[in-house]
């Protein structure tokens, strides 16, 4: 049997990296630089797994930013947070994703030479989809 478990998890490492999109979809949207991304999902009787990020696929899909803090917040129904906006030389990016119910993501974009400057994007995020919304830096961002 452990034998067996190697063999497989050998073949799911040289197949993942040998397809590097297989384990995430990125989705652009109407804005560029704003993507959904959403991961496959591996359900079984335990219950599920998915990765939720990896640095070489992210890069391969545009997005190249070193995240280097992880924030989390709760909010009661009905509360609405942000939109908040971080200028250089503090000025980030986000990857935000739900772990239950479900938000409204508001992301607009506030880069000053954009042709979108002013435009916003929304996208509803929910933990039963388990789908992310990179938003880069120059964006003011919120959530409901």
């Amino acid at each position: 049997m452990i034998q067996f478990v190697r063999d497989i998890t050998k073949m799911l490492f040289i197949f993942a990296t040998q397809n590097k999109s297989y384990f995430m979809e990125f989705r652009p949207t109407s804005i560029s630089g704003l993507i959904e991304i959403i991961p496959r999902v591996f359900k079984d009787e335990r219950g599920y797994f998915f990765e939720s990020y990896r640095k070489e696929v992210f890069e391969q899909n545009g997005i190249r930013e070193e995240f280097i803090q992880d924030n989390q917040s709760f909010s009661t129904k009905g509360v609405l947070r942000g939109l908040h906006l971080q200028r250089d030389p503090f000025a980030q990016g986000k990857l935000v994703r739900v772990v239950k119910g479900k938000v409204l993501d508001v992301a607009v974009d506030l880069r000053p030479n954009s042709p979108t400057f002013g435009k916003h994007e929304t996208l509803l995020l929910t933990a039963d989809q388990n789908n992310m919304f990179y938003v880069p830096p120059g964006f003011a961002h919120g959530f409901v």
